[in-house]
């Protein structure tokens, strides 16, 4: 009994441990452009059947019925982080190719190898050909390119972009399209502000935003990260306590097996 008292408390701590480490990365990005928070998920460990009689299960004849059992926990296991993908604030920045999503949606970027990656991070730029890119040089698809010639570029919450060029004219250049997955907190989260698609999350659905359940996109501003600092600082100190709880019972059971080596003196 004590050696499942210690692994239980000794679980505990392990997952305090991840639980403070993900409250830490929280903290850590709560001025990272559209990042979305991670909660720690844990499940109880198997139970094991203890005798409420010891001292009678030796007794020749004894037979020991269900109400003379109870069921003992073994502790807790961290079974995954889960992305919470509620709306972050959306912040004016002015510049003509930051976008922000409000709403359900992902931008769709490609990688250098032709593979997609999916974000929130619409801090887009010109690259030297007049491509729209990411921050970290992944080509928005669909994209658009704007030539020497453009004077500004305007666009629609529906994701229509025109430029307007030196003469005046206003054209139309470019549709942006999003895409959103059944379950969003499936995707595997790369860094850098980018998802990849797994068999949790679902195949992409490809929209034009505003419409059928899609967000809508807006020109000037970025998404801001959706931690919130008085909750994760709550986290925080609840984790910590549960850890020092957990800390006193390595203590105590520790205690209680001196006490037991003491007796048999």
């Amino acid at each position: 009994m004590p050696d499942t008292a210690l692994n239980a408390a000794a679980s505990g701590l392990y997952a305090q441990q991840v639980n403070i480490k993900t409250i830490a990365n929280n903290i850590a990005n709560i001025n990272t452009t559209s990042f979305k928070k991670n909660r720690a998920e844990f499940k109880d460990l198997m139970y094991q059947d203890i005798s409420t009689n010891p001292e009678n299960s030796d007794i020749p004849g004894f037979v020991e019925d269900s109400d003379s059992t109870i069921q003992v926990g073994t502790g807790v296991k961290p079974t995954s982080t889960q992305k919470i993908f509620t709306q972050g604030n959306l912040q004016q920045t002015g510049q003509k190719l930051d976008m922000a999503i409000h709403g359900d949606g992902f931008f769709q970027l490609r990688n250098a190898d032709g593979n997609y990656v999916y974000s929130r991070d619409g801090s887009f730029k010109l690259s030297a050909d007049g491509s729209v890119v990411s921050s970290g040089g992944h080509l928005l698809e669909p994209g658009f390119t704007v030539n020497a010639d453009v004077l500004s570029i305007e666009m629609t919450t529906d994701g229509t972009v025109s430029a307007i060029g030196t003469d005046g004219q206003k054209v139309d250049i470019g549709n942006i399209e999003l895409v959103k997955f059944v379950n969003p907190g499936g995707l595997k989260a790369l860094g850098n502000n980018l998802y990849s698609e797994t068999e949790q999350s679902g195949i992409p659905l490809i929209g034009t935003p505003g419409s059928e359940g899609f967000g809508e996109v807006h020109q000037g501003y970025l998404e801001s990260s959706n931690v919130d600092i008085v909750e994760e600082m709550m986290n925080m100190i609840t984790a910590q306590r549960a850890y020092e709880i957990n800390s006193k019972t390595v203590k105590t059971v520790d205690d209680m097996m001196t006490m037991a080596n003491n007796l048999k003196q």
